[in-house]
């Protein structure tokens, strides 16, 4: 006889990447069509403004980056506190609804100002959809795999940037920046709501699992960490007072920071130096191909070799990479450049995430995540209005140089403030 449902055992959720292999590669897909939704733009919008609407002011041009940056920034903390409250899968399907006008709007826009509207959408959309499917990630795999979890993640997310970033430029080249350029987004659109909504499944139990069976680290590090901080608690100590979650968040902040210059101004050099869009095209593809790549050997070797050991390297190499962009005035040295830059962002881009996940608690690591991507997604609003005034006021190499300098002593403060967080690595 079978017992009632009220009376049948609950079954226990299983952490691990294997246990959950099925749902963690169905999330990895999910986030690949939301980079795809962000790849849509790196290579059509820059030149839009400049030959479409006629933004000549670099400052102007950039307010669609700004307008993104912002959104997304504050809309990561929002997701991380409503995942905890309502669960991560109607946060993720929300934000899928937000996405859906965005390449619409891009495709009729009459003026500029439709372009910032879209860009609002999106950054809403993108804060939701990627700090949902980061978290998710999270709650399957438990601690010991979870720099391979977000190098899975990250590497999905940006090898879909560069690739619709490529196949953009090669369609405007051939049929003009719009509307054919955004015809992709409009397909990922659909079919990440569909996906989302139809087939992904919730994982706040597993976090509750988790939770259950933490136990501290033996070194007494964390204990003053407890489960049950407030909402200011977390934003306190992932922000300013938690070493390794301060120096993580304000490195997260600058390497996007570079980003944002890297999407606003490096195609308007590019051109300016006589290279055509296809070209323009591939450059703005190459960063984030190696990028996205990089990230599925990053992610799994800072399991092993450490967190603090990638992310202080990682931005030194940007910082090299910046400054080879700064010099350079051929295709051939801005591609070197191109693949440094996403080199030194592939070892930080995961590993910033799996040390986040090392040291914030089950209870509120997913608070603690929508905080660091607080601070690291408003790199995308500090980026686009610095590298703006700097550039209308002292040219873009003088712009570029400037964050190159920003980049290093990020790295220099992470060397000295972060300790490491992987509890293996640190008894290594």
């Amino acid at each position: 006889m079978t017992p009632p449902a009220a009376n049948r055992p609950t079954k226990v959720p299983r952490l691990g990447l294997r246990a959950n292999l099925a749902q963690f590669c169905l999330l990895v897909a999910v986030n690949a069509l939301v980079g795809g939704m962000l790849g849509q733009e790196r290579t059509v919008l820059p030149l839009l403004a400049e030959r479409e609407f006629g933004l000549t002011a670099y400052t102007s041009a950039l307010t669609f980056i700004l307008a993104f940056g912002a959104t997304k920034a504050a809309t990561n903390y929002v997701a991380g506190a409503w995942s905890d409250r309502f669960g991560r899968k109607p946060v993720l399907v929300l934000g899928w609804l937000i996405a859906l006008p965005v390449p619409l709007l891009l495709i009729w826009a009459p003026g500029w100002g439709w372009v910032v509207a879209a860009n609002v959408l999106l950054g809403i959309s993108q804060g939701l959809t990627w700090s949902t499917t980061v978290i998710m990630k999270i709650d399957l795999v438990g601690p010991d795999r979870r720099g391979l979890a977000m190098g899975l993640n990250e590497a999905a997310g940006y090898l879909a940037v560069a690739a619709t970033a490529l196949a953009t430029g090669y369609i405007a080249a051939r049929y003009g920046l719009r509307p054919e350029p955004f015809y992709l987004g409009v397909a990922y659109a659909a079919l990440g709501l569909g996906l989302s909504t139809l087939v992904v499944r919730e994982t706040r139990e597993y976090a509750r699992v988790e939770a259950a069976a933490h136990t501290a680290r033996p070194d007494g590090r964390h204990d003053h960490l407890h489960a049950r901080l407030t909402d200011r608690q977390v934003l306190v100590q992932t922000s300013f007072r938690e070493p390794a979650l301060s120096a993580a968040s304000q490195a997260g902040m600058v390497n996007n920071l570079n980003d944002g210059l890297a999407w606003g101004l490096f195609p308007v050099l590019f051109a300016a130096a006589g290279l055509p869009v296809a070209q323009i095209g591939v450059l703005a593809a190459l960063y984030p191909a190696v990028w996205g790549a990089g990230q599925l050997v990053t992610g799994a070797l800072s399991d092993r070799a450490g967190r603090k050991p990638l992310i202080t390297g990682g931005m030194l190499l940007q910082a090299g990479a910046l400054a080879l962009v700064a010099l350079g005035d051929s295709f051939a040295v801005w591609a070197v450049a191109a693949v440094l830059l996403g080199a030194g962002t592939a070892m930080v881009y995961p590993t910033l995430l799996a040390a986040i996940g090392d040291v914030a608690h089950p209870a509120w690591r997913a608070r603690s995540v929508g905080v660091y991507r607080l601070w690291r997604d408003g790199g995308f609003a500090v980026g686009a209005l610095a590298a703006g005034l700097l550039a209308d006021g002292f040219g873009i190499r003088a712009a570029v140089w400037v964050v190159a300098a920003l980049t290093a002593a990020s790295g220099l403060v992470v060397a000295v403030r972060m300790y490491e967080t992987h509890p293996r690595a640190r008894a290594g």
